[in-house]
């Protein structure tokens, strides 16, 4: 029914779309004089609006062609490394670079794709060797290649580190904390070499049941079987996805922008303001913005449903219950990896608290080699993008890193 709705109000407001878009483009295209006029001005900003008011299931590109590296723009080449049915392994290569510290990013599978953390991955790929593992959106996963939840999602991150090797660092945004975590302590307890040599937890639910917010809330009160029936359905027939079971990525963008609403409005408000006025470039941004967090993709039923099952209603890995494959994960175990925890003073969809709950998991770590951030003034989007992740939090987990690869290095020697 979910995926019916949708593609119908698709389809009958497309003729709504494309006659925006037709008339956004005759009016750029008017003579000058005429094309300042207020009137004018002011259509046009409804029209460009209008139509681009619409969630897409198209992939974004990372379009991270270029970084600056010690003074100078050295070039990036993206090239896949490992390919699953549900994940790529990209590596972000500077050819010109060598040396710098390997870092694996691991983004949440969530409703969008991966490239909505193209922020984070710009900015550490500065000073970092960056490779990322790109989600595949589950409507195009033919349904005979099975089905992926939790276990399948901490395989595939420990599948990554034991491509990458030793000495590799793993920074994980939101969501994938409790998976990579937990990927952390199976590689630990089986002494395998490919323990990274760090883990940054960024904004990460580890435990749900400090300071809960909306979001945990709603996902607590509700049986698992509300959840199945009313935000999951199966794939239809006409994507090479037929036939799966998804929590349709436009669900949780409709869930998202419910959260704040006035928010969203204001934005928009703002953006019309502001083409009208032809401040084009802060239009453009805002735009940019929207173009990304409409891009949505689909979630396997599983992975959504484990997820909401046993990290926000039973907490299993907070309460020592979480199992891998039937086999027990202890946090415990990891004793040669450094951790960090980084999360947001404002943040409502993670609270504080949450993710630095990780260090009384992990109990076999050194308290020297620990770390906790509180960023004052960032919600959940401001621990991982923006001014202030690039002046005030990316100098910490950089710093981090730094202190870890040294202290490898030292031990090794």
């Amino acid at each position: 029914m979910l995926y019916t709705a949708y593609e119908m109000n698709r389809r009958v407001g497309a003729p709504v779309v494309a006659a925006s878009g037709l008339t956004a483009r005759a009016l750029h295209a008017l003579p000058a004089p005429l094309a300042r006029t207020p009137a004018v001005r002011h259509v046009r900003a409804a029209c460009d609006i209008l139509a681009k008011a619409r969630p897409t299931h198209d992939r974004p590109a990372f379009g991270i062609k270029t970084v600056p590296v010690g003074g100078r723009d050295a070039d990036v080449v993206e090239r896949p490394t490992l390919t699953t049915p549900f994940g790529t392994l990209l590596h972000f290569a500077k050819p010109s670079v060598t040396g710098q510290p390997r870092v694996l990013v691991v983004g949440p599978m969530s409703g969008h794709f991966t490239t909505l953390i193209r922020p984070t991955i710009r900015t550490l790929l500065s000073d970092h060797d960056v490779h990322v593992i790109d989600w595949h959106n589950a409507r195009d996963i033919p349904a005979e290649h099975g089905a992926f939840g939790l276990d399948e999602y901490i395989e595939h991150v420990m599948q990554a580190l034991r491509h990458l090797g030793p000495d590799t660092h793993v920074v994980a945004v939101c969501q994938p904390a409790v998976p990579v975590l937990a990927a952390v302590a199976l590689l630990a307890a089986a002494g395998d070499l490919a323990q990274p040599s760090s883990v940054t937890l960024m904004a990460g639910p580890i435990d749900t049941r400090i300071n809960p917010n909306r979001v945990n809330t709603s996902a607590a009160t509700k049986p698992l079987s509300w959840f199945e029936r009313r935000v999951v359905d199966t794939v239809p027939r006409w994507y090479p996805g037929a036939g799966r079971r998804v929590y349709p990525g436009v669900v949780q963008l409709t869930a998202f922008m419910s959260m704040n609403p006035k928010r969203h409005v204001s934005a928009h408000l703002r953006m019309y303001r502001d083409l009208a006025a032809g401040n084009t470039a802060a239009a453009e941004t805002i735009q940019a913005f929207y173009d990304e967090y409409g891009a949505v993709m689909d979630v396997p039923a599983e992975f959504y449903l484990e997820t909401v099952g046993r990290i926000f209603q039973r907490h299993d890995l907070a309460t020592g219950r979480f199992t891998w494959r039937g086999r027990p994960v202890d946090p415990g175990a990891i004793r040669s990896t450094a951790l960090l925890t980084v999360e947001g003073a404002n943040d409502d969809i993670c609270s504080p608290g949450q993710t630095e709950a990780a260090h009384r998991l992990c109990t076999g770590i050194p308290e020297e080699r620990t770390r906790r951030h509180l960023q004052n003034g960032v919600g959940h989007y401001g621990v991982f993008s923006g001014s202030r992740w690039e002046a005030e939090i990316y100098p910490v987990i950089r710093a981090f890193i730094e202190s870890a690869r040294t202290r490898e290095e030292s031990t090794a020697g």
